[in-house]
């Protein structure tokens, strides 16, 4: 069902149809912006929650892996459960439940308390994100989708940066708690207004395929678990392999199981256009280069440059802001641009500007060795954002439009767990080494903040290849 554009009898649009219009996209985007920004901020906030709440450095890092395995794990699920349950319907129970999670987190007296509290936000944004970006595909058809996406992709790059600076900013003064109470009033409105504004498709009458469903749970639960481990404590660690083998048995057994199912959770045809698994592989890749890339700035500019919270926050403002106005630039062009062009000017973009990144060392500064990248990965990431997603959900039937979604989602947030995991190895070996050469602290982390780079340019050059040779011309959108 689509969000109807009727018009007068003299032919002018009818203004209460577009109002209705724009208000189904600010909820759709409102909510994505609620699971970026409460990242951001958590995030900034954690060392201060730490100290609070008695966790220590190691279990601290729960409050963030609790989210990310229940949204890793429960992603295709939630997509899934959108096509057959109705999206509106998981979308307000998904953006309920994360609201639920971050008043709960909010409210947390004891550091286990907020683990589970975060946990429950992470299958809240599992239903809540696939099956709003549905929503947005099916509520606007058409010419009117790539102004959507851009809108949604735009919001999403810049909503990190407003958490970071959120986050840092009431850590500052004292009031961390509200790092996780300040997107309860967002899921609110959305419970509130979305029966009066988004549309709701009707309900495929076929029963959820509940061995794929367990397999592809239990696979991606076992493999987030696995990088997390990895980045922590690295892959030979006895955790770290057997989360793996667990998910490799899973998700192997997973395929044979959607080939006997009669309505199978991802139907192998989604895949099988190549140029729909291209955009899934850009997605992946962009992901892991991006969350690697902030990873390791902020510490490049807490530990060498010495910036508070906030600062560090402020100072991803100008690629949060280049992003966001790409993204919306992008969603013009996609009417007019074949959707490879974007994709192939984006991972350009994104691999000079890692490139560029490669050669920071202890004398690089933010002005002169960190804002152009900074702006021009920005640049590439609003434009590559747009194209990929929007190549993602083209030319999918209606039913399955919620998996689509489920898939471009899954692909970033696999991609940003690979990618962290096997750059903290890269960087950790590159530390060691420049130790045992005798290089001081600075030096030694310089050098291996300058070799996580390099492995992300490669990750870029893989998704600008990919963009070449693997993706088929695409008509404008």
């Amino acid at each position: 069902m689509t969000v109807e554009r009727t018009g007068t009898a003299a032919g002018t649009p009818d203004r209460s149809a577009e109002r209705g219009g724009s208000v189904a996209l600010l909820l759709i985007v409102a909510c994505q912006l609620s699971v970026v920004l409460d990242t951001g901020a958590v995030n900034v906030a954690l060392p201060t929650i730490r100290d609070a709440l008695g966790f220590t450095t190691t279990t601290a890092a729960w409050v963030i892996n609790a989210e990310l395995i229940g949204l890793g794990g429960l992603m295709l699920v939630g997509g899934r459960a959108g096509d057959l349950f109705g999206r509106r319907a998981v979308f307000r129970a998904g953006a309920g439940l994360f609201a639920l999670g971050a008043l709960l987190g909010g409210l947390a007296p004891t550091a286990w308390w907020l683990v589970a509290a975060r946990a429950v936000q992470g299958v809240g944004a599992a239903l809540a994100t696939p099956s709003g970006l549905a929503l947005l595909v099916t509520a606007f058809p058409g010419r009117a989708r790539p102004r959507a996406l851009g809108v949604y992709a735009s919001v999403s790059g810049i909503g990190g940066a407003v958490g970071l600076i959120a986050g840092g900013l009431l850590t500052t003064i004292g009031a961390w708690r509200w790092t996780l109470l300040l997107t309860v009033p967002i899921g609110l409105a959305v419970v509130v207004l979305a029966p009066r504004f988004l549309p709701a498709p009707a309900k495929r009458r076929v029963r959820l395929d509940l061995t794929g469903a367990l397999l592809s749970s239990l696979g991606m639960v076992a493999l987030t678990y696995g990088l997390i481990r990895a980045a922590a404590a690295g892959w030979g660690d006895a955790q770290t392999v057997m989360a793996f083998a667990a998910a490799v048995a899973l998700l192997a057994v997973f395929p044979f199981a959607q080939a006997r199912a009669a309505d199978p959770l991802l139907p192998p045809r989604l895949l099988a256009d190549r140029t729909r698994a291209g955009a899934y592989a850009v997605l992946l890749l962009l992901a892991a280069t991006v969350l690697s890339q902030f990873f390791f700035l902020v510490q490049f500019l807490r530990d060498l440059r010495g910036l508070s919270p906030l600062a560090t926050g402020a100072a991803f403002l100008p690629m949060s802001l280049s992003t966001f106005l790409c993204a919306r630039a992008a969603g013009a062009l996609a009417r007019r641009w074949d959707l490879r062009h974007l994709m192939i000017t984006g991972a350009g973009a994104t691999a000079a500007a890692m490139l560029w990144l490669t050669g920071v060392d202890t004398g690089t500064g933010y002005l002169t060795g960190l804002l152009g990248p900074l702006v021009l990965f920005g640049v590439g990431l609003g434009v590559l954002l747009v194209a990929a997603t929007a190549a993602g959900v083209s030319g999918v039937a209606p039913e399955h439009s919620g998996t689509a979604s489920s898939l471009v989602h899954v692909s970033q947030r696999l991609g940003g767990g690979v990618g962290l995991a096997l750059l903290v190895t890269v960087f950790g070996t590159a530390v060691r080494a420049a130790g045992a050469e005798g290089a001081d602290r600075a030096a030694a982390l310089a050098r291996g903040y300058s070799a996580a780079f390099t492995a992300g340019l490669v990750f870029t050059a893989l998704a600008l290849l990919i963009a070449v040779f693997v993706v088929r011309p695409l008509p404008p959108a």
